[in-house]
């Protein structure tokens, strides 16, 4: 059995620092913030629309695709804040996705906080949480073709550009990138 399969809930609830952030598993009490981040205009033009349209929605979908994927796999979703302020500025995690071998990396911040390299920041140190201290080999990104910014950012963090893919439920070809 590999690491990526053994649950691991001692780090469920495990909160993590960068220099500037905070990163800490995604729970219950974003459920505002989740509604923000996933109805702003390129959450859903780079990610998708997850029809999250009130707070409730937001917090089934927390209770519904993050909070299993802690418990079973001990790695998730996580918040991330600033350490100065404690502002609520996006999310990082690693994720299983359904039509993918290996799972991804993914980021999303709220627009006032883009270009300050908080995405990097964070995507760098769940990637090494990941890798480090779940024993994963090998991670995935994938992205749009037109989110430029996305694609540098994941190549910075040593993604390497595999192929073109499509995932279930989405026939948008995706740029499917993964670490060597």
């Amino acid at each position: 059995m590999s690491l990526k399969n053994q649950p691991n809930q001692q780090n469920a609830d495990k909160i993590y620092e960068t220099e500037r952030l905070i990163l800490r598993p995604m729970s219950l009490e974003d459920g505002e913030f989740i509604l923000d981040l996933y109805n702003r205009p390129k959450f859903i033009q780079y990610i998708g629309d997850r029809h999250i349209k009130t707070v409730s929605d937001a917090e089934n979908y927390i209770i519904n695709r993050f909070l299993p994927q802690f418990e079973r796999l001990g790695y998730g979703n996580y918040l991330i804040l600033t350490k100065e302020g404690n502002h609520k500025v996006g999310g990082v995690g690693i994720f299983e996705r359904e039509g993918l071998d290996v799972v991804d990396i993914g980021f999303s911040l709220l627009d006032e906080y883009e270009g300050k390299g908080y995405a990097y920041e964070a995507a760098l140190k769940v990637k090494a949480i990941g890798m480090n201290d779940f024993g994963l080999k090998k991670l995935s990104a994938i992205t749009t073709k037109d989110n430029f910014s996305s694609q540098k950012l994941i190549e910075k963090l040593g993604l390497k550009f595999q192929k073109y893919v499509t995932i279930p439920d989405d026939n948008e070809e995706l740029m499917y990138y993964e670490t060597e």
